[in-house]
């Protein structure tokens, strides 16, 4: 996959990614590696070396010896994904933020990425504070899943790839998930 810009919906609109980053390891626990994340600026995908790598091509081969080839497919497609892409990802409470990718890959050989299984980053950029759903004041909780989205509510498409719940870095297809993100985007950052 080649790193330039990559539209979702045959416009100029980025991507859109989930980006769980939680670890496939057990003793790893849930969260600190999203909240390193946000506090660090960086999006990211486990897979701990003993050697750290000095480029994608040489992670691409450590991770496909140490964990398979489908791991390492799974970072050829984070570490290709354009920048300027969106990429959600959720805490520990279950809120849901919002961000861009901003940079190449790296290998963050730091304990600290070690601890939480998150070495492999790019530079992102995130909103400040979590994107709350907001349903409609004239729509049930709960019935609300396919209804039009406020400028600030997490998109219908994004709910439902969280809700598949899973471990993996992934795009989020549904037709309508680049438009709605970005206009989630622009309402936070007054663009």
């Amino acid at each position: 996959m080649s790193p330039s810009a990559r539209a979702s919906s045959g416009d100029d609109t980025p991507s859109v990614y989930r980006a769980p980053m939680r670890s496939r390891d057990g003793d790893v626990p849930d969260g600190p590696a999203v909240e390193r994340a946000l506090a660090l600026g960086v999006c990211g995908v486990g897979g701990r070396l003993d050697d750290a790598p000095d480029s994608i091509a040489e992670a691409l081969a450590a991770v496909d010896e140490v964990y398979g080839e489908r791991m390492a497919r799974r970072l050829d497609r984070f570490a290709s994904v354009a920048e300027g892409a969106f990429v959600w990802t959720r805490d520990s409470d279950g809120l849901l933020w919002l961000g861009r990718i901003t940079g190449p890959w790296r290998y963050d050989p730091s304990p600290q990425a070690r601890a939480v299984d998150l070495p492999h980053v790019r530079a992102g950029d995130w909103l400040d504070r979590p994107v709350e759903p907001v349903a409609p004041p004239h729509v049930r909780a709960g019935d609300w899943l396919d209804q039009p989205v406020a400028p600030a509510a997490v998109p219908p498409g994004v709910r439902e790839s969280f809700a598949r719940g899973g471990r993996n870095w992934q795009s989020i297809s549904r037709a309508d998930a680049a438009r709605l993100t970005a206009a989630v985007w622009s309402s936070r950052r007054g663009r």
